[in-house]
């Protein structure tokens, strides 16, 4: 009788262990807390959590694009947001970006919402153009962020440089916003999608004005990956009319040691249940199968390439 407990508790084990193996773990990178891929990364966690067989997700906070990028490439993290141009920059090794070498191991997952460019200055300040931040107090986001990156094309388009400000914030959005409100910085350029919670706090504690990037600006940055955009009217309280700026597609990307199954139950559960990141945030509106394996700037993973040819999305 001992000998049979004993064999049948060496048999649970051996399941345990088994079943313990094949748990896959996801986690989900994303951005600053105020940021729109914060809550729509809680969201995707919950969704992979629900739909992947034996799967533990969690969800990180992060400095966003590069740091997410160089995490993937690292191994520590199965899938993170970032902006198209830091994902460019990341798969060439464009060092002066911060990648000092080509980040070899990143794959595409998809393409989805496009990011705005929102300069955001507080009314008081008198800046209505971006002539007008010469010799003001600017954030421009955390270090080597993609919001960092898309500040610097900005200014360069403008033919401005970060010499021409009269001090210069490395700032997660919520930082930046709450140094606004005491009024310690003049302005905050944030890249987000629209409606961003961070924003929509400003503009709710004090009286703001949306900066235009010109078309012209735009062409000016000599990058594809920006295109014309607009913020429309009353996406933030007290903005009334339409304002012309910049917008950058974003991509979840994934890397090449994630297996081709789990990459394509991401890939598949998303699309499946757009509704709950939608729920989480309104940028996720934007979010669309057709067209998001469409040009990206590093090649497709396995398993979500299996996922857009099952549905007729690639040939």
């Amino acid at each position: 009788m001992k000998l049979i407990r004993t064999l049948g508790l060496a048999a649970a084990l051996i399941t345990t262990g088994a079943a313990h193996a094949q748990q896959q773990f996801v986690t989900v990178l994303t951005g600053g807390t105020s940021g729109v891929y914060y809550p729509l990364g809680v969201a995707l966690s919950k969704v992979y959590g629900d739909n992947i067989p034996n799967a533990r997700t969690s969800v990180q906070s992060t400095k966003a694009s590069a740091e997410n990028l160089n995490l993937l490439q690292a191994g520590r993290g199965e899938v993170g947001f970032s902006l198209g141009d830091a994902v460019s920059a990341a798969w060439t090794g464009n060092e002066e970006a911060g990648f000092k070498t080509k980040l070899d191991k990143l794959r595409g997952l998809a393409g989805i919402y496009t990011n705005y460019i929102q300069i955001v200055a507080s009314a008081d300040s008198g800046i209505t153009s971006l002539a007008d931040l010469k010799g003001k107090r600017v954030s421009v986001g955390a270090p080597r962020s993609g919001t960092e990156l898309n500040a610097r094309a900005i200014f360069k388009g403008a033919g401005m440089s970060y010499d021409d400000l009269g001090k210069v914030e490395y700032l997660p959005f919520g930082e930046s916003v709450e140094l606004m409100k005491n009024r310690q910085l003049d302005a905050t350029l944030q890249s987000a999608g629209l409606g961003v919670a961070s924003i929509r706090d400003l503009a709710n504690a004090i009286k703001i004005v949306v900066i235009p990037v010109p078309a012209e600006v735009v062409a000016k940055i000599g990058d594809a990956a920006y295109q014309p955009a607009t913020i429309p009217a009353n996406t933030y309280e007290g903005q009334g009319t339409d304002v012309q700026t910049a917008g950058i597609r974003n991509i979840l990307v994934t890397h090449a040691g994630v297996p081709d199954d789990v990459v394509y139950g991401m890939t598949k559960s998303m699309f499946e249940n757009l509704d709950q990141l939608v729920a989480a945030h309104a940028a996720a509106k934007a979010i669309k199968a057709e067209g998001a394996a469409d040009n990206l700037p590093l090649p497709l993973h396995p398993g979500a390439e299996r996922y857009y040819r099952e549905a007729g999305l690639l040939k």
